[in-house]
């Protein structure tokens, strides 16, 4: 069975400092900035009680040093 997952830009304003440290911090774990933006996102979502659309794949959150990873079996 085959799924499409469809995907959506969003740009977002941070100052270049924050950018800087985020870009680095996720390079040194080895995880992709998007990849944290969405589950930190979730995350927000989930505290707010807002019910989300999630695909049947499991999904396992990780919280190291107050960053969300997220690993899809």
């Amino acid at each position: 069975m085959s799924f499409l997952l469809l995907l959506s830009l969003m740009h977002i304003s941070i100052t270049d400092d924050l950018k800087k440290r985020f870009h680095a911090t996720c390079a040194l774990r080895g995880l992709k900035m998007s990849q944290v933006v969405n589950e930190l996102i979730e995350q927000w979502l989930e505290k707010q009680h807002c019910s989300l659309n999630r695909s049947d794949k499991k999904q396992e959150t990780v919280v190291t040093d107050g960053l969300a990873m997220s690993k899809t079996e």
